[in-house]
């Protein structure tokens, strides 16, 4: 298992701060199964692997202004439903019978 420095990804991106947001999401994606990895998947955890792939140059921080796709977000239609019940629950007249 090679070493990932924070070095190593930094030559990619603009700072820090940036490399966390963007590593992050990354591994959220990974980790959700989102996305498919861009490098073999060498036993790594989704955050050490969303590191490889920073400092392969693999991931940029376009990552943080995409939007997603439908594919992306695996649950979408279940939230869409819940937002749909939410609102009819909140339509719902209960009579008193008082």
């Amino acid at each position: 298992m090679a070493r990932v420095t924070v070095e190593d990804c930094l030559d990619n991106l603009e700072n820090r701060f940036e490399l966390i947001l963007v590593a992050a999401k990354r591994a959220r994606q990974l980790a959700t199964g989102g996305k498919e990895p861009a490098l073999a998947w060498e036993n790594d955890k989704p955050t050490v692997m969303a590191l490889r792939e920073i400092a392969a140059g693999h991931v940029t921080r376009d990552i943080l202004t995409a939007k997603p796709e439908e594919e992306d977000e695996p649950f979408a239609d279940l939230l869409q439903l819940d937002a749909a019940q939410s609102g009819a629950i909140n339509n719902v007249i209960v009579e008193d019978d008082a």
